[in-house]
Formats: C-alpha cells, structure tokens, sequence
C-alpha cells in the first residue's frame, strides 16, 4: 500500500528530482537495496550532471527538494522487500523518460 503512495509521488516527479531520488537511494546506509548501489549512483550521478548545471557546479543539499525528502521518508516506513519494489519501479520510469 505505502508503495502505490510513493509510485504516485514519482509519476508526479520531473527527470531531475527523479535522478535526485535515486542518488539519495543508492548513497542511504539504512535501506536493503539488493541492486548495485555504486553502479546505480555512478549512472544516475552522470546522467544529473548532464541535465542540471547546478548539479554539476555546486554541492547540493537534498533538503531543499521537498519531494525527493518526502519520497525518502516514506521508503524508510517500507520493508525492505516494497523498498526494492520502489527502486526497481524509479529505475524503470528513468529509463522510460532516457529514452523520451
């Protein structure tokens, strides 16, 4: 149920505050993730830099992106098995959008 919430919250989302999510995902200490963290934060990471001039100049305080704070917040309510759910779902919605 939580899940659906956050899919909803993504959908909403633009390319860029979706990319921020998945940076946040990959860089967290506290979440399960079964997928290759390093490798998703470097792919993610180049394609931000790529997109967002402020990005690429400047070090960024997630903070300030209320979404990406929020989505955040409810993936650490999940369980691990809906956490992977979620980053599987973003991961495939940002390839989705690549290739619009």
């Amino acid at each position: 149920m939580e899940n659906n919430k956050v899919e909803y919250l993504i959908n909403d989302m633009n390319i860029k505050d979706k990319l921020r999510l998945a940076i946040c995902m990959s860089q967290s200490k506290w979440s399960g993730f079964i997928y290759n963290t390093k490798e998703n934060y470097e792919k993610h990471d180049a394609m931000l830099k790529e997109i967002d001039e402020e990005y690429k100049t400047t070090l960024i305080n997630f903070a300030k992106y209320k979404l990406v704070m929020f989505a955040m917040a409810k993936l650490m309510e999940m369980e691990t098995t809906e956490q992977n759910k979620v980053a599987l779902y973003l991961y495939n919605t940002i390839k989705q959008d690549e290739l619009l």
